[in-house]
């Protein structure tokens, strides 16, 4: 039976069953078939190239996926050249301290230690296929939510925050990639290039629809569904794919109605293809983001978010991973992402919910008020400013230098924010009450005076008086109009911790069966920070590599134990 959700995602089909795959009449043979050619699966071909595997990439389009529409961020640490040479001394164990936090047991600590432990030697790897990556530092601390061109290391999550702060001093992990604009292309293209060079192996406009057991249900290949190579309709698909992903930012709407003809013509045209992998296939397709039917299953918070991703995002490798008895996690942990940074001063507002109560600390990473916010408080929120604070934080974005799509969203917040003269005039315009919001701001203002500790936390360098009329509350809600709450699943399949080996629904191996990226529950599954899932593309993609190398001298026993 067909696990077919949407007229817009791949169709995925029960898996075929041969008993002998060394018999069976196959149309391409491989050591390792990588499913997807974003970053994770780069990775995983680059490091499989490298210690003598013939490895085949299949992507549904033309490769990229999110990891070429992101901003380009590796999460690094541990003492990176970069960090040393911005002045800062970071060690694996303070790196490991404030991810354990972030983390929250989504892997286990031995998998963290491994991950932070690797840090340095992993941004180094991807510097010897191309990227590079800087030490210069954005103005006014390192801390915003992207940083501007020419500077390229900042602090990228909650490091600043003294709730989150270990007992070492922070440090900043967030490494962009070197060059203009969002610098995802940029790193991702160098994968790109670097598996060109390798002469790796690719079949584009071909997706995985079902995989292949043998009689002991190992899985020993993939059929793949394919466009015919330069026909009409590979191109038409083309075209199409790539006006879906530059569209989506400005017509959301106008993509998904593209994405549902790029479905119809591959199952109109698409043809069959049997590739048989001697070694293991390594799913990193991405998460799901795309997939409306699981989204109201699993992220029903979220389902109102921006959808952060590329259209490949629509849970193809959880579903296959399903139909040979995977099992899956985190799928309910969704990433939505409410930056209040720059402009810089906006954290010393105050954010509320519906009633008028405060809502989250303010310097918190943007990601970590975005589920606060639709997890605790019904996914709506307000910041209020006062006249003071809203004409410095006017003055600052329109002369400030940030990206457009940190200006354009900032001044249609305050542009259109709700007023009123006095705070109880702002609460009934919002309607929140108006005693309650009163409340507030009168503990708020205290704790910005001194004379009483900050509710949430909040460090007193981020905390000013709010008591100039008339006062403004700018709509931070997820269903915000002027500033889209981009969301971003985290969960994926099972995979053991040593070798991202998918793990049924017993806890055991499925034989010649791997995952990595945001296919997998992985570093960044329980709570998002930027940079952490291409830092975990790299340390789960290589991860997936060396554990199938290693199968060609010690097969994996079937349905072996954990």
């Amino acid at each position: 039976m067909s696990t077919y959700d949407d007229d817009s995602v791949t169709e995925i089909l029960p898996p075929l069953r041969v008993e002998d795959a060394d018999r069976h009449a196959w149309d391409d043979t491989c050591d390792l078939l990588a499913a997807g050619w974003g970053a994770a699966g780069a990775c995983t071909a680059l490091e499989a190239h490298g210690r003598g595997l013939e490895v085949l990439i299949a992507d549904r389009f033309q490769g990229g996926g999110a990891s070429a529409k992101s901003g380009g961020i590796v999460y690094a640490g541990g003492g990176t050249r970069q960090q040393r040479d911005a002045g800062f001394a970071d060690t694996p164990e303070a790196m490991f301290d404030y991810l354990r936090h972030e983390t929250q047991g989504v892997v286990s600590d031995d998998t963290l230690r491994r991950f932070c432990e690797q840090s340095v030697e992993n941004l180094q790897w991807l510097e010897s296929h191309g990227a590079e990556y800087g030490s210069s530092m954005p103005p006014g601390g390192g801390k915003t939510s992207y940083p501007p061109d020419g500077y390229y290391l900042y602090y990228s999550g909650n490091e600043k925050v003294p709730a989150y702060a270990g007992p070492a001093s922070p440090a900043p992990r967030g490494h962009r990639t070197v060059g203009k604009g969002q610098s995802g292309q940029v790193l991702y293209d160098q994968l790109r290039d670097a598996c060109r060079r390798a002469g790796i192996r690719t079949r584009l406009q071909s997706s995985i629809r079902r995989l292949v057991l043998d009689g002991q249900g190992a899985v020993v290949g993939a059929e793949l569904w394919c466009l015919p190579a330069e026909s009409p309709q590979a191109r038409e698909h083309a075209r199409l794919a790539a006006a879906a992903e530059r569209w989506q930012n400005l017509a959301p709407a106008y993509s998904d109605r593209l994405r549902g003809r790029l479905a119809r013509i591959e199952r109109d045209y698409a043809r069959p293809l049997a590739v048989r992998a001697r070694c293991g296939v390594v799913l990193s397709t991405g998460g799901f983001i795309f997939n409306p039917q699981m989204m109201r299953e699993h992220g029903s918070r979220y389902v109102r978010t921006f959808k952060v991703g590329a259209t490949g995002c629509d849970g193809s490798a959880i579903r296959l991973g399903s139909s040979v008895g995977a099992a899956s996690g985190q799928l309910e942990r969704v990433s939505a992402w409410r930056f209040l940074s720059p402009p810089l001063c906006w954290p010393k507002g105050m954010v509320v919910n519906s009633l008028g109560q405060r809502a989250c600390n303010e310097e918190v990473y943007g990601a970590t008020l975005g589920v606060r916010l639709c997890e605790e408080h019904d996914g709506k929120g307000w910041l209020i400013l006062d006249r003071r604070l809203r004409r410095q934080a006017l003055k600052e974005t329109l002369r400030g230098g940030y990206w457009w799509f940190q200006t354009m969203p900032a001044l249609l917040l305050m542009l259109f924010a709700r007023k009123g003269k006095t705070i109880e005039a702002l609460a009934r315009v919002i309607g929140a009450d108006a005693t309650t919001l009163a409340d507030t701001l009168a503990r708020y203002n205290a704790s910005a005076r001194g004379m009483a500790e900050d509710e949430t936390g909040k460090s007193a360098d981020s905390r000013q008086v709010l008591e100039q009329g008339p006062f403004y509350a700018c709509d931070i809600s997820v269903s915000s109009s002027a500033y889209p709450m981009g969301g971003l699943t985290l969960g994926g399949l099972q995979v053991e911790e040593t070798s991202g080996a998918v793990l049924d629904r017993a806890g055991r191996p499925i034989p010649g069966l791997y995952a990595a990226g945001r296919a997998a529950v992985g570093i960044p599954s329980h709570m998002y920070i930027s940079g952490l899932s291409l830092a975990d593309c790299v340390f789960s993609g290589r991860r997936a590599a060396r554990a199938v190398a290693a199968v060609t001298a010690t097969p994996l026993p079937a349905k072996a134990s954990v």
